[in-house]
């Protein structure tokens, strides 16, 4: 989306102290929350992985990431993580987690190449997760049954803010609807993907949409996603392909769809194959992370990041990521913003 300046905006919360007292609100909630409802243990991450091992999110495979030589490695390339989706479990794998139990994360990330506006920054923050769970497990009706303990703890933390901060009422509705990309575009033949989801957002209000990734009957996806962590191409039970998502929320200041999760249950040895044959990165076979999959020396897992500025923004009812995070933004966005009241970090 391009910069959107909404009419009449104001910050419900006053001045810059209270926003800062919400933002800490909201992350100290919903992260216990969050823990709490998976059964995650909070855990240390990293910044910066080695290049070339296949650790780093390839995320639509033509962002740049942020590279550096390190000196005490012998000029060895690092770079700056996109995301922990791989990173995570293997992690999982080096902790020795059971089935049930996971971990989260503060994910710092730099991703440079992102198109500045209302709801993307070149820094991104969010709390990355990983479950450990059963071969079993590895089917749509566990993806729900994930994807509603999500749902519970943000409106939990909607409700708890509003305890605080009584400005803020509660928005969401009690359930949240799940639909599959194929069934979005048979529902819509002439709209975009982004026409789509403000669609059937408008309409629900919270939706998982399924399958994002894999081909649908047009030729087309929904959207990108990476052929090496979510399975977006293993036929599921009711008919489609596909056992990830987003989780995308109604946003009534900025009028759209408004994603704050990007989640799945991950590839196994079989998908991850048919995913890198589908993208033509067969090649990938050969990282460390890649082979230690295929050989199965990592755990059967399910995970995702849920961002952290993105739920404030949406909870505090926010116009702009950037009264939340401290970015950097061109001059004429500030400018349009403080024009319309919007103060950028």
């Amino acid at each position: 989306m391009s910069l959107y300046l909404p009419k009449d905006y104001r910050n419900l919360l006053g001045g810059i102290e209270q926003t800062e007292k919400a933002i800490k609100a909201v992350k100290d909630m919903f992260q216990d929350n969050l823990s709490a409802q998976l059964a995650l243990l909070r855990v240390t991450a990293p910044m910066t992985v080695l290049s070339g091992t296949g650790i780093n999110d390839d995320l639509n495979g033509v962002e740049r990431p942020v590279r550096f030589p390190v000196r005490s490695l012998d000029e060895r390339p690092a770079e700056v993580v996109h995301s922990l989706a791989k990173w995570k479990r293997l992690k999982l794998a080096e902790l020795r987690i059971t089935p049930g139990r996971g971990i989260y994360t503060d994910m710092n990330a730099l991703r440079p190449d992102e198109d500045l506006d209302n709801l993307h920054s070149i820094y991104v923050d969010q709390w990355d997760w990983e479950k450990v769970i059963w071969e079993e497990d590895r089917n749509l009706d566990f993806l729900k049954r994930t994807v509603r303990r999500i749902y519970e703890a943000v409106k939990v933390t909607e409700n708890k803010l509003y305890v605080e901060f009584p400005q803020l009422e509660p928005a969401l509705p009690d359930e949240i609807c799940f639909i599959h990309a194929e069934e979005l575009l048979q529902r819509y033949p002439t709209l975009t993907p982004k026409e789509r989801e403000n669609a059937i957002v408008r309409e629900h209000k919270a939706v998982f949409i399924i399958g994002i990734g894999g081909k649908l009957s047009d030729g087309t996806i929904h959207d990108g996603r990476a052929a090496d962590y979510d399975d977006w191409s293993t036929p599921n039970s009711d008919g489609y392909e596909g056992l990830n998502g987003d989780i995308l929320l109604w946003n009534p200041i900025l009028e759209s769809a408004f994603e704050i999760s990007s989640m799945g249950i991950r590839v196994d040895a079989e998908a991850m194959r048919r995913q890198l044959r589908l993208r033509e990165q067969e090649w990938k076979a050969d990282l460390y992370f890649h082979r230690r999959l295929l050989a199965g020396e990592l755990p059967q897992t399910i995970g995702g990041g849920i961002g952290q500025s993105r739920l404030c923004m949406f909870l505090l009812r926010k116009a702009h990521i950037g009264e939340i995070q401290s970015s950097i933004w061109p001059e004429d966005m500030r400018a349009a913003c403080r024009a319309a009241g919007i103060d950028l970090a």
